[in-house]
C-alpha cells in the first residue's frame, strides 16, 4: 500500500487527517513544555544552530528579510525569530488548526500576520519571500502528494537566492502512527532544484527525556554522538533564475 493510500472511512482530505491527529494530542503535553529541561535544551540548541546558520549565510541583518513560517502553531517560533532581531511586519505564519492560530495571534505582535487555513492554497504571492520556515510540518503528513503540493508552494513563494529553512526528524516512530521521519533522501525529492545543507541536531526524544530525568547536564554529553541525533537543520537554496 502506498504512504497515501487511506482506509475506507479515513479523512476526506489530508488537512482534515493532521486535524484529527492533532485532536488526539494532549493540549499541554508536559514533554513539550519549556519548564521540562527534555523540551528546553532542544529548543535552545535549535535556536543557536539556526543563528550559526543565518551568520554563516551572511544574513547578519535579519530585520531586512522575509519570512513566512508553514504550520507557526501557536507562535513560539516566530517569537524566537523576533528575538533575533527579525521585524515582526516582515514575519508571518500559516497554521490549520484555528485555535492554535487564535493562540499565535493573541502572543504575537499585531503587525505580524497570522494566516488560518490550509498553506498549499495561502494567499502568498510567488518569489515574495526570503525564507520560509517549516519546523516538524512534514513529519506531521502522511500523505506523499499533499507533502509534494506543500513543498512545491513554499518553493513558489521564494524569491531565487531564497531558502527553505526546515528542522524535522528522519526517523519514524514506532509509537507513533501519527507521525514519519522525512529523511534526507526524501527532501531532496521534495526540493530537486534546491540546494540542500544539512547538519543533524537534537538527542532522541525518548533518550533526552530518560537522561534529563536524572540530570539535565546528561543531555549535552549524549548528543555529542551524531548517532544520537534525530533531526535535521536544513538549508535548501533556490538558485538565482529559478522559478
Amino acid at each position: 500500500m502506498s504512504r497515501d493510500a487511506r482506509d475506507e472511512g479515513a479523512p476526506a482530505t489530508e488537512p482534515q487527517a493532521v486535524q484529527e491527529r492533532y485532536a488526539r494530542r494532549a493540549a499541554q503535553d508536559w514533554r513539550y513544555q519549556l519548564l521540562n529541561p527534555a523540551a528546553l535544551l532542544p529548543a535552545q540548541e535549535r535556536q543557536r544552530a539556526i543563528a550559526a546558520l543565518l551568520r554563516a549565510r551572511g544574513l547578519r541583518e535579519p530585520q531586512r528579510l522575509d519570512l513566512l513560517e508553514v504550520g507557526c502553531g501557536t507562535g513560539g517560533n516566530l517569537l524566537e525569530l523576533l528575538r533575533m532581531g527579525f521585524a515582526p511586519e516582515r514575519l508571518a505564519g500559516i497554521e490549520l488548526l484555528p485555535e492554535r492560530a487564535a493562540q499565535a495571534r493573541r502572543v504575537l505582535p499585531a503587525s505580524l500576520a497570522v494566516v488560518e487555513g490550509d498553506a498549499c492554497v495561502a494567499p502568498v504571492a510567488p518569489a515574495s519571500l526570503d525564507l520560509v520556515y517549516q519546523s516538524t510540518v512534514f513529519s506531521s503528513l502522511l500523505d506523499d502528494a499533499f507533502q509534494t503540493r506543500l513543498a512545491d508552494a513554499m518553493w513558489r513563494w521564494l524569491r531565487p537566492g531564497g531558502a527553505v529553512l526546515w528542522y524535522d526528524f528522519v526517523y519514524d516512530n514506532p509509537r507513533n502512527p501519527d507521525v514519519r521521519g522525512v529523511p534526507l533522501a526524501r527532501i531532496r525529492a521534495l526540493f530537486p532544484q534546491g540546494r540542500l545543507t544539512a547538519r543533524r541536531l537534537t538527542l532522541a526524544p525518548p533518550l533526552a527525556r530518560r537522561a534529563c530525568a536524572l540530570h539535565p547536564a546528561l543531555y549535552p554529553l549524549l548528543n555529542a554522538l551524531p548517532l544520537l541525533r534525530t533531526h535535521v537543520l536544513a538549508w535548501i537554496e533556490k538558485p538565482a533564475g529559478t522559478r
